[in-house]
C-alpha cells in the first residue's frame, strides 16, 4: 500500500481532522469546493461521484484542509449512500467546527437518468431539529 492510500484508508476524523484556531474577530465566509468526492452505492457497489461544496462562517475554528481532502477521499471505498456520506460530512464539521454557519451541497454526478444535489444548512438545521 502506497503512503496515500494508507492515509486514506486509515483516516479517523475523530482524530485525524484537524481545526485551527480562527485567528480573526470579523464575520467571513469560506468556500471550499471538493470536485472529486467519490464513494460506492450501497446496493451496487457501483461507483458515485460528486462535487461537495462546503461554506461556513467560522467562529473559533477554521478547517485544515489537507486534512479535510483526506476526510473527503476516505469515503472512495465505502458503501454509502448519497444522503448518508453528505449528512456524516455536514455533521462532522459541524460538530467539529462548531461554526456560526455552515452549508453543505452535495451535487452527485447522473447515474441512470438520476440527478441528486443534497443541501444542508446549519440554520435549517438547527431550527428545525427537535
Amino acid at each position: 500500500m502506497r503512503y496515500g492510500e494508507k492515509e486514506i484508508t486509515e483516516f479517523n476524523p475523530e482524530k485525524d481532522l484537524e481545526v485551527w484556531p480562527n485567528n480573526n474577530s470579523r464575520p467571513y465566509k469560506i468556500t471550499i469546493t471538493l470536485p472529486e468526492f467519490s464513494c460506492l452505492c450501497p446496493r451496487s457497489g457501483y461507483p458515485d461521484y460528486a462535487t461537495f461544496t462546503v461554506e461556513y462562517i467560522p467562529e473559533r475554528y477554521v478547517v485544515e484542509l489537507k486534512a479535510l481532502k483526506l476526510y473527503i477521499n476516505s469515503f472512495r471505498n465505502r458503501y454509502i449512500s448519497h444522503e448518508d456520506s453528505a449528512n456524516e460530512v455536514f455533521t462532522t464539521l459541524y460538530e467539529k467546527l462548531k461554526p456560526r454557519w455552515l452549508r453543505l451541497t452535495a451535487d452527485f454526478n447522473p447515474r441512470g437518468n438520476v440527478h441528486t444535489v443534497i443541501e444542508i444548512d446549519s440554520d435549517r438545521f438547527v431550527k428545525e431539529t427537535p
